[in-house]
């Protein structure tokens, strides 16, 4: 990293994604005692406020003023002579020019940009640690570099805001990767071009074919096309037909059941089921005309049932759906909460797999005091217990940010809704499942001879729950069968034959 040389103080503008995180990051680096204190001035945007205080950075005092941006700052649009409508053919718009501009209600933010640059000899970005985050660093620093074109440019990578990631992604400044920018770059223009178009062509060719409510100017009816809504609108449309034309087929299948002073067991078909009837019928009358059952295979064996592995954007959206009903939007929009008050790491990743240098013990000890599964980390980190391992990998990278994981303890905080309290219970039980051991269940399977046919049923007893203890969202249900040996016989079965539809059975399974 370069130095500001001599001992000589230099001042730098750090730039956040988002006023909260600029106020917190700026909070975190102003704790330590030559900060001279934090202050606080207003920008030219009355949102986006300017934090003032003192850091060292490898014995380099460094003169911070900390702001941020809302987002994009910039916007992707075609030259002026192509906006119009009917200036050009639609096919046009895929080889005419584009341009990126700072629209009207980003100017203020601009400006504070602009003011602080021109004073200052770094540039450090505090953007989020994806393509989209490098995209908009790299429009603060077009903006930065046209005030001040001697500016250094830092990068400040982070995936939650704590001290600790913080404090390392001050002490780790790198240059910006700007193929990644590009990258965004690229999606935004085809994004442009495909769905400007695409719009425009289907709004002007179809308009006259729909019945519009007089109320509105039909001049104005936009008939609008997005590259990734309508592909997927496809494939929801494409089920529906397939729904609309499944034609349900009765099928038939024989199960018995078995009572003992043990209890009793259902064994079913191992066959599965058939179509045809009378050929059903037929061996069902077999079944009871030869009622006596035979045993002619017992299977015990231990199986264990493992525990998810880390947690990426992806699987908590899922989750949270499965487990609470909770909306991917509404999911995102709390995590996000909980992220920028630090809480919980990036919660939007696709990595899934621990780094090997990740201190997990230190993530799980934070959690000991809690009230509800403090007991449970307390036991994850006695070695006595032998509860603890190391979490598996789920094969994905996405080399920004680690999985999502609790970054701070918290019992439940005043302001916090109940969404907040569930993604946050969630994110935390997830992890100390990952890092615990497998659930271990002993299995029983028992297959029996019935007139020639073969039917099996299986009982489980879980010998050890392990990260199921901690894990409330799962469960893994033991179900007790009788004992039996091999060639055990008895005529005490009772068999049924069963019809079933098959659009019944799919919505069983459902």
């Amino acid at each position: 990293m370069a130095g500001g040389g001599g001992g000589r103080s230099i001042r730098a503008l750090n730039v956040a994604e988002k006023p909260s995180v600029a106020k917190q990051v700026a909070g975190i680096l102003s704790k330590n005692p030559s900060s001279g204190g934090l202050r606080v001035r207003d920008g030219r945007s009355r949102y986006n406020r300017i934090f003032e205080f003192n850091c060292v950075v490898r014995s380099q005092l460094i003169q911070m003023s900390f702001t941020s941006v809302t987002g994009h700052l910039m916007e992707l649009e075609f030259d002026d002579r192509y906006r119009k409508w009917h200036s050009c053919d639609p096919v046009d718009l895929y080889h005419a020019p584009v341009k990126k501009y700072v629209p009207q209600d980003k100017l203020d933010i601009q400006k504070t940009l602009e003011e602080e640059a021109r004073k200052c000899q770094w540039l450090i970005l505090w953007l989020d640690c994806d393509r989209e985050g490098e995209n908009i660093a790299f429009e603060v620093v077009d903006i930065c570099m046209r005030a001040n074109r001697n500016i250094n440019i830092w990068r400040a990578r982070f995936s939650a805001l704590t001290d600790r990631d913080i404090y390392d992604a001050i002490t780790r400044l790198s240059p910006p990767n700007q193929l990644q920018a590009e990258a965004v770059d690229l999606r935004q223009e085809i994004d442009l071009r495909i769905g400007a178009s695409f719009t425009r062509f289907q709004t002007m060719l179809l308009r006259d074919a729909f019945i519009l409510d007089s109320t509105t100017d039909d001049t104005n009816v936009v008939l609008s096309y997005g590259p990734c809504q309508f592909p997927t609108l496809g494939f929801v449309v494409e089920r529906f037909w397939e729904i609309q034309a499944h034609q349900p087929e009765e099928f038939w299948t024989i199960n018995c059941t078995h009572n003992s002073e043990e209890g009793t067991a259902t064994f079913n078909w191992m066959r599965g089921h058939l179509f045809e009837y009378t050929c059903a019928a037929i061996i069902y009358e077999m079944c009871v005309q030869e009622p006596t059952a035979t045993v002619t295979n017992v299977r015990h064996q231990e199986k264990p049932k493992y525990p998810p592995y880390p947690l990426s954007t992806i699987e908590l959206e899922k989750r949270a759906s499965r487990y609470f009903h909770m909306s991917s939007e509404k999911t995102m929009k709390v995590a996000e909460d909980l992220y920028q008050a630090g809480f919980i790491s990036y919660p939007r990743t696709e990595t899934d797999s621990f780094s090997s240098t990740t201190d997990l013990q230190t993530m799980a000890q934070e959690q000991q005091e809690h009230p509800v599964w403090g007991t449970y980390a307390q036991r994850l980190l006695d070695p006595e217990e032998r509860l603890w391992r190391n979490p598996s990998s789920g094969g994905h990278d996405d080399k920004a940010h680690p999985p999502i994981h609790p970054t701070k303890f918290s019992a439940g905080e005043s302001g916090w809704s109940q969404d907040h309290y569930k993604v946050y219970e969630l994110v935390v039980r997830h992890f100390l499942a990952c890092v615990s051991q497998p659930a271990i269940g002993a299995e029983t399977t028992v297959e029996i001879d019935i007139a020639g046919e073969q039917f099996a049923a299986s009982g489980r007893v879980i010998i050890a729950k392990n990260y199921l203890d901690v894990y409330r969202f799962e469960s893994w249900g033991g179900s007790m069968i009788p004992t039996y040996q091999y060639g055990q016989q008895t005529n005490y079965m009772r068999s049924a034959l069963l019809g079933v539809k098959a659009d019944e059975m799919d919505n069983w399974l459902h």
